[in-house]
């Protein structure tokens, strides 16, 4: 009789106070100010949950060959987060349990994600990893140059030539592309226009041979670099030219945003006297998605990281955290950098709408804060967050992204670009090497 009293006994407390297991979480974010966000968003999530996080640094570069071999010895963090570039290739390996994944998800809902966020994590019909924020290269263009010269926003190839044909001066380059070819800045620009015109270099299973696409894209790359400077450009100049009022269009990522607004001191804008007016701010427009002659949707570029719960994390705790940290821990989640964290999930059954809502108020900045809000209008917000429903990158839709990349960091189609811009060889020399150093990949 003693012995049933006992065992009731531990059965009751077990029931009555539930032992979770603590998790860990890989983060690629390490700066201290972001830490100790995910340290607080940690403490708020066990204060919930009774689950305890334990927040883990890894730089970004060494994210890889850690999992490698954490996957090997068997032990994986619980969950990671990460870049696109691992989701497909993780998911093969067995790194990244993906019916759990998928499962949070569909929990959240698909309908509240960003389409291209999705598509982009895709293995057969289900989602590799939970998309977490993201951003998309950007045109930023002088909206007000271009209503005074009665042109239409840089949306294609054509606007934008015919901009540059209206724009260049004396006083102006007509625009400031990436020409610097050993910088990741040209590799990141040039996919993103090759894409607006429907270029991509991979096939799933190998190499796609380019031909007139690729062209047209060279063609137009040159336009826009003859209209550029001399000399080895990447995003340094483009901004301070920019930033200058000496060039009405460059291309950029969200980071640039808070420093339009004179929120940064180590980026001032120079348009006027006051290194903190927002002046040049509410003078700029931005697109995400543009198209070439041979591909009227267009593309956007963008990057997307993710929520990758993995093959041996305790898995309803790894999903508790994972959702919660997309839910009702969304806004803090996001919060950790706004500029360049746009919400990949837009809202959710209440409002679908309420994350873009309280993202979009979020203060940025450095030195000084403030709210995109304040800064933006509402136009502008949604149309730079639509991008990600775009969103897309060479090799992602083939299963292939890591031999695109392979070949993107081999850096030969900037160099080979760079001779054509030069005149060193003309456009079909450019894409005959083009296609004879891809077919080593």
């Amino acid at each position: 009789m003693k012995n049933i009293i006992k065992l009731f006994c531990v059965i009751t407390f077990f029931i009555t106070n539930v032992v979770y297991a603590d998790i860990k979480f890989w983060t690629t974010e390490v700066q201290p100010a972001r830490m100790a966000k995910q340290e607080e968003m940690a403490k708020a999530f066990e204060a919930k949950t009774g689950i305890k996080v334990e927040v883990i640094p890894v730089e970004e570069k060494e994210l890889g060959t850690r999992a490698t071999a954490a996957a090997a010895a068997g032990d994986l963090p619980d969950v990671i987060y990460h870049t696109l570039q691992y989701v497909l290739p993780w998911a093969e390996a067995g790194i990244l349990d993906v019916d759990a994944n998928n499962d949070v998800v569909k929990d959240l809902g698909k309908n509240t994600f960003a389409p291209g966020a999705l598509n982009m994590a895709k293995k057969g019909t289900k989602i590799a990893a939970v998309p977490v924020d993201g951003w998309t290269q950007m045109i930023v263009y002088r909206k007000d140059l271009f209503k005074k010269a009665g042109l239409e926003p840089p949306t294609s190839y054509e606007n934008i030539t015919k901009a540059i044909e209206a724009l260049s001066s004396d006083d102006m380059f007509g625009f400031v592309a990436a020409t610097k070819t050993d910088e990741n800045f040209m590799s990141q620009v040039l996919e993103h226009v090759l894409l607006a015109n429907g270029v991509n270099i991979v096939k799933k299973g190998g190499i796609k041979k380019q031909s007139w696409k690729l062209k047209k894209a060279l063609e137009f790359y040159k336009t826009i670099a003859k209209a550029s400077p001399p000399g080895e450009l990447y995003w340094k100049q483009s901004r301070e030219l920019y930033f200058a009022g000496k060039t009405p269009m460059i291309i950029w990522s969200p980071f640039i945003m808070d420093e339009l607004a004179g929120l940064r001191d180590s980026a001032p804008p120079t348009i006027n006297s006051d290194p903190t007016s927002p002046e040049l701010a509410s003078r700029t427009g931005f697109i995400t998605n543009f198209s070439g002659p041979n591909n009227e949707k267009g593309a956007a570029w963008a990057d997307v990281r993710y929520f990758g719960i993995t093959a041996d994390a305790d898995t309803d705790e790894a999903k508790q955290f994972v959702m919660y940290s997309m839910d009702e821990g969304y806004t803090s989640t996001l919060s950790i950098a706004p500029e360049g964290k746009f919400p990949v999930r837009r809202g959710n059954s209440t409002d679908p709408e309420a994350f873009t809502k309280a993202w979009s108020k979020l203060p940025v900045g450095v030195d000084r804060k403030a709210a995109l809000t304040d800064l933006y209008s509402s136009d502008v917000i949604n149309n730079i967050v639509a991008g990600l429903d775009t969103a897309n990158r060479w090799g992602v839709k083939e299963g292939e992204l890591a031999r695109a990349s392979k070949v993107i960091n081999s850096q030969f189609i900037n160099r080979i670009t760079r001779l054509y811009i030069d005149d060193q060889i003309d456009v079909d020399e450019a894409v005959d090497m083009i296609n004879k150093s891809l077919a080593k990949f």
